[in-house]
């Protein structure tokens, strides 16, 4: 087999499970590890993978280094649109109360809320709260904090304590790594800090989550998945993931 083809069989691969071993490969395709680690380093010099210890994973679309809210708003829009539409459903009963995380799609959702909602909304999002005041959401509470300047989250101390005194219906909370065995997780230790004070808060926790982030790990893992009851995606999880999710009784939400 030629490189090329073996190469192109790894990604294949890849996209089908979510992740590869150098071992697995070697058996598939008859090839020692050694041939498998110079393909992975190609591909992954060429921006198709992200080598592991062992494997490889996706590669992480726009790099590890945290991006701005606006960039992260120019992302995958259409996916993170339909997110936020499809998330309607999983409100809370008129009177109810939820909480909105700090996020691209999260406010997604919020732009998509009807006038008439008639919820209690929480936010730690500074642009999400203005959003919900221009558009004249009438119990709209905003836990305060230091504002990050990246994704305009609040953080800190005061929104934990916040968090720890309320209990409400739903939490729709974002991830920047949706992950088989690592759960959730983001780059920022305060804002995964934030986050595991939601899902606690929540009585039911919905998280909101575009396709680009299955099988991504980052620094922090703030919620296991059987602290997951909802997952609301574009498209279904591929293999581990999916198995994953459903032994942790998550159900799965599309457009």
């Amino acid at each position: 087999m030629y490189g090329s083809e073996r190469r192109r069989h790894i990604t294949e691969a890849l996209a089908a499970s979510g992740r590869v071993t150098v071992a697995e490969l070697a058996a598939d395709l008859d090839v020692s590890a050694e041939t498998i680690r110079r393909d992975l380093s190609l591909l992954e010099s060429e921006g198709h993978l992200e080598r592991t210890h062992g494997g490889a994973v996706p590669a992480v679309p726009g790099g590890r280094v945290e991006r701005t809210l606006a960039a992260r708003r120019s992302e995958n829009v259409d996916a993170k649109s339909a997110i936020g539409r499809a998330a309607l459903r999983l409100l809370p009963a008129v009177g109810g109360a939820a909480l909105l995380d700090a996020g691209s799609t999260t406010d997604r959702l919020a732009e998509s809320l009807p006038a008439d909602h008639g919820l209690t909304l929480i936010t730690n999002s500074v642009p999400i709260a203005d959003g919900l005041h221009r558009a004249a959401s009438e119990d709209l509470h905003v836990l305060g904090g230091t504002v990050r300047g990246l994704t305009g989250a609040c953080v800190g101390p005061s929104v934990l304590r916040a968090l720890e005194a309320i209990r409400v219906d739903v939490a729709f909370v974002g991830t920047n790594g949706l992950h088989p065995e690592r759960g959730l997780t983001t780059q920022d230790p305060d804002e995964a800090a934030v986050k595991n004070a939601m899902c606690r808060a929540a009585r039911r926790v919905v998280v909101l989550a575009d396709s680009s982030k299955f099988g991504h790990e980052f620094l922090v893992s703030f919620a296991p998945l059987d602290g997951v009851d909802v997952l609301v995606t574009d498209a279904p999880p591929p293999g581990p993931l999916a198995s994953a999710l459903d032994t942790h009784g998550i159900e799965v939400v599309l457009p």
